[in-house]
């Protein structure tokens, strides 16, 4: 028996050293990325009346064992899908000299930096990866798009110098990419497209809400990180406009989203609160509390925040802001 069990634990050996070295590419975007574009997948799933009383194929509510089963079966399926298009550009993002010297500064954890795997190791996975990624989509027939969307914001954003050379366009990427792990991961929650039915319906105008919110402020993530981007020579909003600057540009729209959406979506006034009180908190720390530490602590609030903002059409209490003026205009258009 113990011949057997060695067997066994050689195998395995192996198999969990790799399986941590892909957390370890992975581990500081599950805040970000993974774990509240599930929450936006999931709740937004469940919401799909919200969007359209008319439109087929939402997921239902957990409210029986089916249901419940079902939707555990899907939220499953959205994190895979997150982590079948997450992995690749983690390691894009983290390979090559100037990665790595960042990273020894700001994240000597990561896998390059601690010389726990290879570079042609690296290559292998993500090329692999990035071919599989379409083919679960279609799998679970959502989020093709989004796959083909992410890997050319990738090599955008890794590849062709979207992250380094100005930070506009640095927001504007991150913004984009954002919405597409977002939305695709709402799409297969869903087994199906949300969009095309309606592609300039409360759906696309949810989603410029969120590529909105999303690249004036991502920002918040490069204050902590200012040593090493400028290791590295990117060049972010902290570094090209100045540190207080930069604050600035983040503490006036936190506090513009963080009043808009919950008026988007029409929700209770308590869930008004809990969003301009988390928004409100994220602004006056970012002026506030100016440290490393302190910053890391802001940007972890801020992901709160946007998991908070993501599940808003879930509690939608009436017809959104933006589908009455929809409704109202194209009533006016027919009488």
């Amino acid at each position: 028996m113990s011949r057997y069990v060695l067997i066994v634990q050689r195998a395995l050996t192996p198999l969990w050293y790799h399986l941590y070295t892909l957390w370890l590419f992975v581990f500081s975007d599950f805040k970000t990325i993974v774990v509240p574009s599930t929450i936006f997948g999931i709740t937004n799933a469940w919401a799909a009346s919200k969007y359209d009383p008319q439109l087929p194929g939402g997921l239902p509510s957990p409210h029986t064992t089916g249901e419940s089963l079902k939707s555990i079966g899907r939220a499953l399926a959205v994190l895979s899908w997150l982590l079948i298009n997450l992995i690749p550009f983690a390691i894009n993002n983290q390979q090559g000299q100037r990665a790595i010297a960042e990273d020894g500064l700001n994240k000597p954890w990561r896998p390059f930096p601690r010389a726990r795997t290879s570079h042609e190791w690296g290559m292998r996975v993500m090329i692999i990866l990035y071919i599989f990624a379409p083919i679960y989509s279609l799998a679970f027939a959502g989020g093709v798009r989004h796959s083909a969307a992410l890997i050319w914001l990738g090599m955008w954003y890794n590849n062709w110098g979207g992250a380094d050379k100005n930070p506009v366009i640095r927001n504007i990427i991150n913004g984009l990419g954002y919405t597409c792990f977002a939305s695709g991961a709402m799409e297969v929650a869903l087994g199906g497209s949300l969009l095309p039915l309606h592609p300039l319906g409360l759906p696309g105008q949810w989603l410029l809400v969120i590529i909105g919110i999303i690249s004036s402020t991502v920002q918040l993530q490069d204050m902590s990180d200012q040593a090493g981007d400028a290791k590295r020579g990117r060049r972010t909003v902290p570094l090209v406009w100045g540190d207080t600057a930069a604050r600035w540009t983040i503490v006036v729209p936190m506090f513009c989203w963080g009043v808009w959406c919950p008026i988007f979506w029409a929700v209770s006034p308590f869930w008004f609160t809990v969003s301009m009180a988390l928004a409100s908190l994220v602004a006056l720390r970012t002026l506030a509390v100016r440290s490393v530490q302190g910053d890391k602590q802001t940007f972890r609030l801020w992901n709160c925040w946007i998991a908070v903002v993501y599940m808003l059409p879930l509690f939608s209490k009436a017809e959104p802001l933006q589908g009455s003026l929809s409704s109202h205009v194209a009533q006016e258009k027919w009488t």
